[in-house]
């Protein structure tokens, strides 16, 4: 009598995992650094390189259209992620909101994955609206299977970025210092592959490149945009993004704190 009441008093999974999903977009709406992050970034990004680089068509090669348009979008996922999910994490970890969430009925893996969707979420609405723009700015038409292709191609490299951060925030439990790594690791990440790939620094840097999360994820949008031309440097894109998703993953799901301390 006393288990059956219990189940029957348990909330039903469905019903948690609207609630927090509810939640967690409520909170990221709200929330002006997200939107920041998100939209803003990229867009300006978009704006400041056209004045320098003109219309240079669709292409792919480095300083044309379609690159700053995909540098664009990987910037957009890396600030969200780095800068934005893993900041948010560890300050709601010190605050104590975990703790009180692991006290409900909520699963554990649902209170993270309902954080996780919200953020894809909000990437692909990224993608749609930096395409868009970009097409506006450089005067590009994308089709409805380009779009498809880089919503695919966002939420692969929106899920390693993702994963990076969760190693950070499990291996490092101070919001200040999850914070200056996330910098730090944007700062790294956008100079190895925008100088890396633009050839300057030798052939040896663009191949480094390639394999950099940065180069990676803009090699993907690079590969997905002209399929007739896809080559192995596409396909080691594609290679480092899975793996730079699953090493991220497993060390933040092993090393991840409920608490900070």
């Amino acid at each position: 009598m006393t288990d059956a009441t219990s189940t029957g008093a348990r909330p039903a999974i469905g019903l948690i995992r609207s609630s927090l999903l509810r939640a967690d977009a409520t909170v990221l709406l709200r929330s002006g650094r997200t939107l920041l992050l998100n939209i803003a970034v990229p867009i300006l990004y978009l704006v400041i390189t056209n004045l320098h680089l003109g219309h240079k068509g669709r292409g792919f090669t480095y300083g044309s259209t379609g690159f700053t348009i995909g540098l664009a979008l990987t910037v957009g996922l890396m600030s969200s992620s780095l800068m934005g999910y893993a900041t948010t994490i560890t300050h709601d970890r010190d605050a104590g909101v975990f703790q009180r969430l692991r006290v409900t009925p909520a699963p554990t893996w649902a209170i993270m994955a309902s954080r996780l969707l919200v953020q894809i979420a909000a990437d692909l609405i990224m993608t749609v609206v930096v395409v868009i723009v970009g097409g506006i700015i450089h005067r590009t038409t994308f089709g409805a299977g380009d779009y498809l292709l880089l919503v695919c191609v966002s939420i692969a490299g929106g899920a390693m970025f993702l994963a990076i951060a969760q190693a950070v925030v499990g291996l490092v439990r101070s919001a200040a210092v999850v914070d200056a790594i996330g910098r730090m690791f944007y700062i790294v990440f956008l100079l190895t592959g925008l100088l890396g790939s633009s050839g300057i620094l030798g052939s040896t840097a663009q191949e480094v490149a390639g394999w950099s999360p940065v180069g990676a994820v803009t090699n993907l949008y690079s590969g997905v945009l002209d399929l007739a031309q896809w080559s192995w440097t596409d396909s080691y894109g594609l290679i480092a993004v899975i793996g730079y998703t699953v090493i991220g993953a497993v060390v933040g799901i092993r090393w991840f704190r409920w608490d900070s301390r």
